[in-house]
């Protein structure tokens, strides 16, 4: 009995440190997030939307939307052109896939690396999440959202949708931004990361 209530404690104690991690790290994230957009010579925000800026909308941090994904490293993928808002047509690779669960509900998200970061140093590990959700055009942005990660060295990788941000396009149209692909649309609500900015 003494075994099991110590299991139980220590469980309840790293599920305490799990969400002050996630808390943490998020609220970095939407801090630094905010204080870029608040950069004149950073920001994708008009001139006048710039001059009244107060901070972007998110949702509530919840570690529910930190999922454990089982990643599939998929072989003799092609190299694409992926649409954007314009004519630009940047050259993308099929990274692999990321399989997980939300409320029991399995999902799949393919993850993208640009041919272009890739020749650079420091993206060299940088990987694209572009997805759409049954928020988007409600409580999110139209075109869906994105999140940026690294290659994780592990069967199993994590995704933070609390680290979910606006393509440019929803602040200022005199942005190039990637299409969301298709097959990247998750039939569920992802309650976490920014939300729209305007009606």
């Amino acid at each position: 009995m003494k075994k099991t209530l110590f299991y139980f404690i220590l469980l309840i104690s790293f599920s305490g440190i799990a969400q002050d991690v996630t808390l943490q790290t998020a609220m970095e994230f939407q801090d630094e997030l905010n204080l870029q957009y608040a950069d004149s010579t950073k920001s994708p925000l008009t001139e006048a939307d710039l001059k009244v800026f107060k901070g972007l909308d998110f949702f509530p941090i919840n570690d529910k939307y930190v999922v454990k994904a089982k990643f599939v490293r998929t072989k003799k993928e092609k190299v694409f052109k992926m649409k954007t808002s314009t004519a630009r047509l940047p050259e993308y690779k099929k990274y692999g896939e990321l399989h997980f669960t939300i409320d029991s509900v399995a999902y799949k998200l393919n993850v993208y690396q640009s041919m272009d970061l890739k020749k650079k140093k420091e993206y060299k590990k940088h990987l694209f999440l572009p997805f759409s959700d049954l928020t988007n055009g409600k409580e999110s942005y139209i075109g869906g959202r994105y999140i940026d990660m690294e290659i994780q060295e592990a069967e199993v990788w994590e995704i933070d949708f609390n680290r979910a941000y606006n393509p440019y396009c929803a602040y200022n149209h005199k942005y190039s931004c990637p299409i969301v692909p298709l097959e990247n649309d998750l039939e569920v609500a992802i309650l976490a990361g920014v939300k729209k900015f305007h009606d």
